[in-house]
């Protein structure tokens, strides 16, 4: 009994060990998946919540679309009634009476109608409905691209962080071999303990600014899985990106590109195609409409010859007077053309100068790499030199700080420029209306 439970105890410990290797192992971020751009795209994208609110708009459009269209089908109308008398109606002639209804009979009515004529209003607002329902669509496009814009310029915060990070481990490192050689030489009586004591400090504060690096991560990387509806806690291991796209697209023929691929352009101008039909709908109430109804009535009474008839009628109606409305709607109409108008002008020199802005960003960025670049293996030829002689005991501890502190300098230029040469690229890209969805879809 005791062998038994002494078994039962010794599985149940293996069991538990086992479950918290393999949720260890879930949970490591080593283990993890990388997540690359592309998919990080792909998720906001699809599966962020204003752009799911954005699409029950779009459905709500598509619904007053559908309520548009319905006017331009028939109408079908069924009516069914019961009359209880308290009297049977009938005529007096002298002293004959003639029943001419029963006193409890029904009646009911087929009616069919349809519009025949009505100068545009109808399809008018038919169109409008389109055309409104294509802007809800255009803003859903418009809401994603924002959205991944905004990702994109994330995602890479994290890569500049990561690179941060592992300038400041070089940098602590370095400063760590620094000291250390300082404290052999203090026991060689070749320094004075003041070099020590500067190379100390130096490397607590490179300490100081690793903790900072990695603080901005761990910022960096809330922000994404925010972004990404996942806990914020939850660790991001991001995929660096392939490079920057195959060229830059030219600043030349930047106006031309936005103004036919920006959506809040494409926005404005269907709106104002919308009011220009919802005013020709309002002008077709000066005149007539010509509709067609037939129908089928029975009526329950056998004093009639003919209990049931089938007719068709044609109606004309016009609206002689309405107060003035009319004319007030259609002026309204003009005026919120008018007002697009100017907005469009305004959203356009927006867009344009925003576009400039990210291309010099881009351009600036660039020639900003060029020139980190080369200075890079300057600064670490010049502290490989740098150590020698103060090793040797021909330079001074502060040379051997400054070197160090300058390579830092180099490289954190360098991959800043890279990294805002990826922003600035994918803000330059956006402004010109391209779907960074699909632009970013491969790295």
């Amino acid at each position: 009994m005791t062998s038994s439970c002494f078994q039962h105890c010794g599985l149940s410990v293996r069991i538990g060990i086992l479950v918290l290797v393999v949720l260890s192992m879930a949970a490591s971020p080593i283990l993890a998946e990388q997540l690359t751009l592309s998919e990080g795209l792909r998720i906001v994208t699809e599966e962020n919540n204003i752009v799911k609110i954005k699409q029950q708009d779009e459905k709500s459009a598509h619904t007053d679309t559908l309520v548009a269209r319905s006017k331009l089908l028939p109408s079908i109308n069924a009516t069914y009634d019961q009359t209880f008398l308290k009297n049977q109606p009938g005529l007096r002639a002298g002293d004959l009476v003639a029943w001419s209804s029963e006193r409890n009979f029904y009646t009911y009515q087929l009616a069919i109608q349809q519009i025949i004529y009505d100068f545009g209003n109808t399809i008018s607002l038919y169109k409008s409905a389109k055309l409104l329902e294509d802007t809800k669509r255009l803003d859903t496009l418009k809401t994603m691209n924002d959205i991944a814009l905004e990702f994109c310029r994330l995602y890479f915060d994290v890569l500049e962080s990561d690179k941060m990070i592992a300038i400041a481990e070089k940098e602590v490192d370095s400063l760590a071999s620094h000291a250390q050689v300082a404290r052999n030489l203090l026991k060689g009586g070749v320094i004075t303990k003041n070099d020590l004591l500067e190379a100390e400090v130096q490397l607590a504060d490179g300490r100081q600014k690793l903790l900072n690096a990695q603080n901005t991560k761990r910022i960096n990387e809330a922000r994404v899985n925010n972004a990404l509806n996942r806990p914020l806690t939850l660790p991001v291991g991001v995929a660096e990106v392939s490079g920057p796209r195959a060229g830059l697209p030219p600043y030349e023929g930047a106006a031309e590109k936005l103004e036919s691929q920006r959506t809040e352009l494409k926005i404005v101008d269907a709106t104002i195609e919308a009011f220009k039909y919802e005013e020709r709908a309002m002008k077709s109430e000066y005149l007539p409409k010509f509709i067609l109804q037939g129908q089928y009535d029975y009526t329950e009474n056998k004093y009639l010859v003919d209990e049931s008839n089938v007719g068709i009628t044609v109606q004309m109606n016009l609206n002689l007077w309405s107060g003035g409305s009319t004319k007030a709607e259609v002026q309204k109409m003009r005026i919120a053309q008018s007002r697009l108008r100017i907005e469009r002008k305004k959203l356009t020199d927006d867009i344009g100068l925003e576009a400039k802005k990210y291309y010099l960003d881009a351009v600036n960025a660039m020639e900003a790499i060029k020139v980190a670049k080369g200075a890079i293996s300057q600064a670490e030829e010049n502290l490989r030199i740098t150590k020698l002689k103060y090793v040797e005991g021909t330079g001074i501890a502060r040379d051997v700080t400054d070197a160090i502190a300058l390579r830092t300098l180099s490289e954190t230029n360098y991959w800043r420029a890279v990294y805002e040469y990826c922003r600035a690229e994918a803000g330059y890209l956006h402004a010109l209306g391209y779907n960074l969805k699909e632009e970013y879809g491969r790295l």
